[in-house]
């Protein structure tokens, strides 16, 4: 079992040595992390920031280790996006605090997790920190696949691949790091599909595998017209109340460092350009909330996927565990009532729902003519 700061890599030995040797001497500034959803790269590229500033290259305890697990040391900086995109103005921050020496650490760490939403105009910006960075800075760029980013960016990075964690991992995880029983975390590491942060949200909270569950039966309940309705409206609904529950409070905190920067007040004259910044600021933050529904959205398409091709397994006789474990019962009675091809065609009607969601349509109507393809 991995310890110190790996402790957190689920099934990604291989990685935790490479990084572990490249904090003892063998080092590389510039890296691309890359693994599925879920896989841990954000959670990697972290440990590995710990292991750079740690005395004892990890120890996972002493202050150096905290802090950065905790998002306060000086000398690690985090860029996590909520927009669709990370801009060139974001990039020429982020190659300026790249260029300073640490504060306080050995190493100026500079984590960017969604490197794949990077424009070309922000990658250009960063190509040259990245090719000829400071002696003391090292940069961590995290992303699903590397054809995701840049070539010119990925060609000057050395390339570390996550995969996705087992079942079996992720539910020892479970087990060791929430304390639930073998089977609830089976049941839980099976439905995420190797997705840890998923698997750890819902190990926490019984009321949020209660709605998993929920919306995870929808294609073995839905019957009749009302509950395509009934069905579509609840999940945009649901989608767009976390979009709101995530950004309410910081569009308000973004606002109010917007009016102080700007030194604008409840009443009186504005200054000048604060009326570009300001609708600068509310795309950004309403282009955060339209990506931040569309994921949670996107996330119970998949879920009912995984329900779909389970039903599919007991269809086509296919050896081996359903996904969803907490539903193989109702799997098994929707694969008795209907037939492989109608299956199949659901499927597909998901796929194209998803597809139509990317090109910006409408959630609500999208949704309902995908249900509607499963019940006709």
């Amino acid at each position: 079992m991995m310890t110190g700061v790996w402790t957190d890599l689920v099934g990604q030995e291989r990685v935790a040595e490479l990084f572990d040797r490249a904090a003892k001497g063998a080092m590389t500034h510039a890296w691309l992390v890359t693994g599925p959803p879920g896989s841990g790269r954000s959670t990697a590229a972290v440990a590995f920031a710990a292991a750079l500033q740690c005395v004892s290259n990890g120890c996972g305890e002493c202050k150096d280790c905290r802090m950065v697990f905790e998002g306060t040391h000086s000398d690690v900086t985090v860029i996590d996006t909520e927009g669709l995109s990370i801009g060139v103005d974001v990039a020429r921050d982020i190659v300026r605090k790249a260029a300073m020496y640490p504060a306080v650490g050995g190493w100026q760490v500079i984590i960017v997790e969604d490197a794949d939403r990077l424009t070309e105009q922000a990658a250009n910006a960063l190509l040259k920190s990245i090719e000829e960075p400071s002696p003391n800075t090292v940069w961590l760029l995290c992303a699903p696949f590397a054809e995701d980013v840049l070539v010119t960016i990925r060609s000057r990075c050395r390339h570390v691949v996550l995969t996705t964690p087992s079942v079996t991992d992720v539910a020892r995880f479970l087990v060791r790091k929430e304390g639930i029983d073998e089977p609830t975390a089976r049941a839980i590491a099976s439905a995420t599909q190797g997705h840890i942060g998923r698997a750890r949200a819902l190990a926490k909270d019984p009321e949020a595998r209660e709605r998993r569950r929920e919306i995870a039966s929808i294609p073995i309940e839905l019957r009749s017209l009302e509950g395509v309705m009934s069905a579509a409206e609840r999940i945009v609904a649901e989608a767009q109340a976390r979009s709101a529950s995530l950004c309410d409070e910081l569009d308000v905190k973004e606002l109010g460092d917007l009016r102080t920067s700007w030194g604008v007040e409840d009443k009186g004259k504005r200054p000048s350009g604060y009326a570009g910044a300001l609708s600068t600021l509310t795309k950004e933050q309403e282009s955060r909330r339209k990506r931040i529904a569309r994921d949670e959205i996107d996330r119970v398409l998949l879920e009912l996927m995984s329900v779909l091709r389970d039903v599919l397994t007991v269809q086509l006789g296919v050896d081996g565990e359903l996904i969803n474990l907490d539903l193989a019962v109702g799997a098994t009675d929707l694969a008795n009532r209907t037939t492989s091809g109608k299956t199949l065609d659901s499927l597909e009607a998901i796929t194209q729902c998803r597809n139509a969601l990317l090109a910006n349509a409408a959630p609500q109507i999208a949704m309902e003519r995908m249900f509607l393809r499963m019940v006709s």
